[in-house]
This record gives structure tokens, sequence and C-alpha cells, in this order.
């Protein structure tokens, strides 16, 4: 190992502690560790920023950039110069602040959601704001106080660009969903029988190794909020979360981080010494190229996938057999139109794929608003409140079905929220790609053979790790990277 890639490694093995110490948080940790595990963190952040900003490691990443030949070495370089020139601009004690407060702010939205009580968060929040806000600040942006936030997430997107282009998808969704609310609706009661929590485990990780799920390298928990995260390739864990009254929430939840999984798993290892060891701009030591990118292997799997008609032609029995007496009078039919039922609801995890972009579009919206002081912390709710009754014509009945459902705000993660319909929009474009290049591939994913599709998808997306952008890799798909044509054309073909 020559010096640069030693010191990426060293700074890599810290970020992956960090990870683990945040996985602990969210699976294992008792409430009261909350405040201590925060410092932590801060501790590791910070020894891993001035690694990151050690003069040395300039002078080491710019050689490798010029020594290099191979473009996978060249990008790895070029990722650790995006870093310390990242990192110059965010002051340590911000840095260290925002740990901390992601800390306290985690286990206050658990205690608030659980109370259903927004006041419990609120400071919480508001300080994450700040924060945010400071760092925009310093990061810098011509435009949008957003713009820097979302970047961190999703390279080249801006509040302008992400605003015209939820516009534009907004516009097409509503009239495909006011249709499809007129038709009649399909039989639902079986979904909200009790299904024991531990018999929904047993069930989902078996579903997770049919879907290539390695657990050589991997393993399922529970958790709050569903969240797949990795330390290498080698060690990519999921979560998911077992109501015992609606058992859609478990199978989707894990199939969803199933699809995270598959790409964690799926970078060729030789890039895990370069380009995949060092994204330590969002101090995250793997993962795939954009957080876009990312949800489009998700919600690939998920959607196109997990809810097709071919693929319960070879799962219903073994679900059946998992619940007899739950589905002892339900068909292999009702089931399919049932989890693809379009019924607006509260819950964005929870929702029908067709008003899924809504729910999305709201907290982006929501965010744009709090970093550029349009929307005050403290009037989130009515805020919220209104633009579900606005989109979706619903009411809202108190704070853990509204505001508190998600765990990204605790997390500092404001700018992530758009990765999401990006990842939907793209998984279309892939799979009409695919569609074209290898129409086999949908024919024996109809007949519940996924490992075809996982095989091409390995080539086209996972393999790349990060040595490719989104952009680069969307040119490949006979399309600009954020046109949402493929997928309103899928969702009319589907519940049009």
């Amino acid at each position: 190992m020559n010096a640069f890639a030693d010191r990426v490694a060293r700074i890599n093995d810290l970020l992956c502690t960090v990870n683990l110490l945040n996985w602990d948080a969210r699976v294992t940790m008792p409430k009261r560790g909350a405040e201590t595990r925060g410092h932590q963190v801060a501790t590791l952040k910070g020894l891993a920023r001035e690694a990151i900003l050690d003069p040395a490691l300039r002078d080491l990443a710019l050689a490798e950039h010029e020594a290099a030949h191979d473009p996978v070495r060249r990008r790895g370089a070029e990722a650790v110069l995006q870093a310390i020139d990242h990192h110059a601009r965010i002051p340590a004690k911000l840095l260290r602040m925002q740990a901390e407060r992601s800390a306290l702010a985690g286990a206050a939205w658990a205690e608030a959601r659980a109370a259903s009580d927004f006041s419990i968060f609120r400071p919480h929040l508001e300080a994450v704001v700040g924060l945010a806000r400071e760092t925009a600040d310093a990061l810098g942006h011509d435009g949008h106080s957003y713009d820097p936030m979302v970047q961190v997430f999703e390279p080249g997107e801006t509040a302008a660009s992400l605003s015209a282009l939820f516009d534009r998808l907004r516009a097409g969704i509503l009239p495909i969903l006011d249709a499809a609310r007129g038709r009649p609706a399909p039989r639902t009661d079986f979904l909200y029988r009790h299904y024991p929590p531990e018999t929904q485990q047993a069930y989902c990780a078996g579903l997770a190794r049919d879907l290539g799920y390695d657990f050589g390298r991997g393993r399922l928990d529970t958790a709050v909020h569903p969240f797949e995260i990795s330390f290498t390739r080698e060690d990519v864990r999921i979560t998911s979360r077992w109501r015992p009254d609606y058992l859609p929430m478990a199978i989707f939840g894990t199939i969803h981080e199933t699809g995270h999984a598959l790409y964690e798993m799926g970078v060729d290892p030789a890039h895990t010494r370069g380009v995949h060891a060092t994204d330590l701009v969002g101090l995250y030591a793997v993962g795939g190229t954009s957080f876009g990118m990312h949800e489009s292997q998700s919600r690939l799997l998920e959607n196109h996938v997990g809810r097709s008609p071919g693929f319960w032609s070879a799962q219903f029995a073994g679900l059946r057999d998992a619940f007899p007496e739950q589905l002892r009078d339900v068909s292999e039919a009702e089931w399919v139109a049932a989890i693809n039922r379009v019924e607006p609801g509260l819950i964005r995890v929870e929702a029908d794929e067709l008003s899924y972009d809504l729910h999305v579009i709201l907290r982006v919206r929501i965010e744009m608003a709090l970093m550029d002081g349009s929307l005050a912390v403290a009037d989130l709710p009515e805020a919220w409140n209104a633009a579900m009754r606005e989109d979706l014509g619903l009411s809202v009945p108190d704070d853990a079905r509204g505001c508190l459902q998600d765990v990204h705000w605790s997390s500092g993660y404001i700018g992530s929220f758009p990765t999401y319909t990006i990842g939907n929009l793209t998984a279309a474009r892939i799979m009409a790609h695919l569609d074209k290049s290898a129409p086999g591939l949908r024919a024996a994913a109809d007949r519940g053979d996924t490992a075809p599709l996982r095989a091409a998808l390995g080539q086209l997306v996972w393999r790349h790790g990060r040595s490719k952008s989104r952009a680069e890799l969307q040119a490949e798909l006979d399309g600009p990277a954020d046109d949402p044509t493929d997928y309103l054309g899928y969702l009319r073909g589907k519940f049009g």
C-alpha cells in the first residue's frame, strides 16, 4: 500500500467506526447513552477532519492524481481533493456541534414520536436547522441556502432545478392519482390482521436471502425507522420494523433496504482501494455514487420487482406458509391487488407507489423554507398539515403521523429527501433501458427469477461504486438525468 492509500485507509477506518457507533445508537444503545455517544462521534469526526486537512494528504492526493493512469485511481484522488476543500470550509467547532446535536436530536425525536408531541423535538430541530444554515454559509452558495446542503447528497442539484422538476412531476402525478382514486378499491382487510413480529422478521430474512442478500456479510435487525448502513462491502447491515398490525411495512421495508445493501455488496472489490473508500465529504466510508442512485436501486427492487405479480407468483406460497391463519382466506391475486392499491395515507414509508412522491415533494419544500427562513420551526406542524390537505386531501390527526414520522432531520440530513424521488425517476429509466437492451430480464423477473436482473444491475451500476458519477451512469441510459418522462409513463401504464 502506498503512502496515499495508507492515509486514506486510516481515515476510512475512523469513518467506519463512526458508522458503527451510529448503527448501535439506532439499534441497541440504551436511551441514556445519547449524550455520551454524541461526544464519541464528535471526537472521531474531529480526528478524521484533522487527518483530511493534513497538508501532507493534499500533496499525496495531487501526486496520485498526476501519476494515476487508471481512471478509478484518478477519481479516488479527485474525491480526496474535493473532501479536503469541503472540510477546509467547515470550522472544526461546527462539525463537533453537528455531531453532538445529532445524537441528542435523535433521542429527542424518538421520544417525541412515541409521545406524538412536537414540542419535545422542536428545540433540537431549531438547533439542527441553525447548524445547517451555518454549514451552508460556510460552504458558500450563489443561489438558495438549500443548494450546498442538497449537493452533499446529490451533486449538481439545486433548489431551482429541484423545484422545476418537482413542479413538472406533481402536475403529471395528480391527474393519474385522481383517476385511480375513482376506481373500486381492492380488498385490504387482511393486511391489518395480527402478524407476530418475530415471525415477520424470520420471513423477511428469508425474503432478503432470496433477493441475493448475503448474511455472511450482513445482518437484519430492528429499528424505529428502517435503514441500511455499511462499514465495508464485507459488512453491510439492514434493519426493518415489525408492525404487528400491518404486514407490508416489514416486507417492503426489508426489500427496500435489501436494494441498498445489494448495491454496497456489489461494488467491484478493486474499487474499495480507491474511490469506494474515500467519500469523505459526507463522512461515509462506503456507498454508491450518490444518494439518488442509491435510492434508485432500493426503489427498483421494492416497486418494479417487489410489487410485481410475477414476484409473488414465486413468493406467495411461502408467505402463506409463514402466516397460515392470517392469510387462510386470501388469494395470490388479492394479495397483489392489495399491495398495489392506490390509497393515499399519512405515512411516507407506507405510502402507495403513486402518491409516494407527493410526500417527498412536501418535505423538500418544507426543507427549503426552513433553510431560507420563510418557515419557522415552530410553524412546521401547521405547514405540514396544510400541505397534506392540499396535496393528498388528508387531515393529520397527530404529530407522530405528521411532521415527526421521519428520522432524517434529527440526523441533520437536510437535503436528502429529494434523492428518494430522483431514485424513482432513475429506477424507471434503468428499467426502460433494460427492457430495450435485455428484454429477457423482465420475463425472468415475471417468473419470480430476479438473478438475471441483479446481474445486469451489477454490471450497469453496482460494480462502479463511486468511480462513475450519477450523470455518467445516466448518460448510458439514453436520456438526461432528471427527465420524468419514463417515470410518468411507468406510472400511467400501471395506474392510469
